[in-house]
């Protein structure tokens, strides 16, 4: 039980570290894309 206990903060770092490195490129794609849509209509 305390090896589950120790390993489950690493754990949750990880699942963050990866939904940042997954999420902030999308989110700046997006941003991107708008900027670009924007451009193109105005």
């Amino acid at each position: 039980m305390d090896d589950r206990q120790a390993g489950a903060p690493a754990n949750k770092g990880l699942m963050l570290v990866f939904w940042l490195y997954v999420l902030i490129p999308l989110a700046w794609g997006v941003t991107n894309t708008l900027t670009q849509a924007g451009k193109l209509f105005h």
